[in-house]
């Protein structure tokens, strides 16, 4: 069986062009259904949030919908709201508590593929600590494989993806499990427009990206599309260019793509003021600390 990683990496170009695509929020509006269904539910039941679970919403919602972390995969993510709901003075006042994280960032700061293949193999080799983690992993992806269908792309995505493939070599670039991103693309006939379809298990966003196109485009010829920070931290880790489509505003985001912005990427008349100016406007979409 090929090694997905290497088959990223031996990937070469066909085009002048290399343009990566986020898939959950950016390309699909399914990031509150997925959270909000089926994340969070499974955050309250496993890690026993029952008695603060208005305030575990809150803070899972903050973190994985309307804030700078916004898109991150879902481990850090993890420990970002359990720290955040530990500090919250009500959840104090309730008795709540809150499973302690150290153990997670253990294997977090030493695993760069944070998905459930590695996760299972990481509980196999002995390390219990993380088997909650692991069942509420599990559970959130059944969540989803059971809840999440019928929800299409963007208007003018599929126009815009048209527009890419005749100058572009397009992937996804996603943290996303992988088999969850295939479903999806299937599902809206989608999947044979792109390269590669690059989720979770195979590392970060920025290694995705250098994976396939590092070293093999000339300078000012590689965009990233996506709708969170993380995408444009991939997207400077490689010297790529950035085109951000704004949380809450996704259609206009994607008309201003398909109508303009394209046209400047393949006519090297996007970095620069341009770019700057779109990347100013995402920032101010999403705070850095919550309000409460």
């Amino acid at each position: 069986m090929t090694d997905p990683i290497q088959a990223l990496k031996d990937l070469q170009p066909t085009q002048e062009f290399f343009i990566g695509i986020d898939s959950d929020g950016c390309v699909f509006d399914t990031m509150e259904i997925k959270h909000k269904e089926c994340f969070t539910p499974m955050f309250i039941k496993h890690f026993h949030l029952q008695a603060a679970s208005k305030y575990a919403r809150e803070v899972w919602d903050f973190v994985n919908l309307y804030s700078k972390t916004r898109g991150t995969n879902r481990f850090p993510a993890l420990v970002r709201s359990l720290q955040l709901l530990a500090a919250r003075p009500q959840v104090q006042a309730r008795g709540v508590r809150i499973w302690e994280t150290a153990p997670l960032e253990a294997w977090i700061k030493r695993e760069s593929k944070l998905g459930n293949v590695a996760l299972k193999q990481e509980v196999a080799s002995g390390n219990h600590a993380l088997e909650l983690v692991l069942a509420w992993s599990i559970a959130v992806n059944q969540a989803i494989e059971d809840l999440v269908e019928g929800v299409p792309p963007f208007p003018l995505f599929r126009e815009s993806l048209a527009r890419m493939n005749q100058r572009a070599d397009v992937i996804v670039v996603s943290q996303t499990p992988t088999e969850a991103l295939v479903r999806e693309w299937t599902e809206h006939g989608v999947d044979r427009q792109v390269r590669f379809i690059a989720g979770q298990e195979l590392g970060t966003k920025t290694e995705h990206i250098r994976f396939a196109a590092g070293g093999k485009y000339a300078p000012g010829r590689m965009l990233m599309i996506g709708d969170a920070p993380g995408d444009y931290k991939a997207a400077q880790g490689n010297g790529a260019l950035f085109y951000p489509i704004n949380p809450g505003d996704e259609e206009a985001s994607w008309k201003r793509l398909h109508d303009e912005a394209l046209n400047r990427f393949f006519a090297g008349r996007y970095a620069g003021d341009y770019e700057a100016g779109l990347i100013r406007e995402f920032d101010a979409h999403l705070p850095e600390k919550p309000s409460w």
